[in-house]
């Protein structure tokens, strides 16, 4: 991943109503929610719902599908993977590893979401 790519996606991310529709769309799996279903849970005006939608649309980090006049939107589990890989790429490559807090994921947690919903 370009780091240009990684920091609009972390941009798009730092936004507090875009976290809290991605957080959404990576509870939903890959069912997905529908606009509609997104607009009610966060409760956000549709035209404010729509333009965070795109934002996170155009750096790649959700998909949408249209079936029949519903919009799905789903996170998007390989990119997302790909950013956490790029953050922690270089990990300790230039000293040894300080022991992880009890709260940071393990290597093996990150291992896992590797596998949960990637399509490639």
């Amino acid at each position: 991943m370009k780091i240009d790519d990684a920091a609009a996606r972390l941009e798009a991310l730092g936004n507090p109503t875009r976290l809290k529709i991605y957080r959404a769309l990576v509870r939903a799996g890959d069912n997905g929610l529908s606009v509609g279903r997104l607009q009610t849970r966060l409760d956000v005006a549709a035209s404010t719902l729509s333009h965070h939608l795109k934002t996170l649309l155009v750096v790649g980090l959700i998909t949408q599908e249209r079936q029949a006049t519903t919009l799905i939107c789903r996170a998007n589990y390989g990119l997302m993977q790909g950013l956490i890989e790029f953050l922690v790429d270089e990990c300790c490559v230039e000293t040894i590893c300080a022991p992880a807090p009890s709260k940071m994921p393990s290597q093996s947690a990150i291992v896992v979401l590797k596998g949960k919903g990637t399509s490639r």
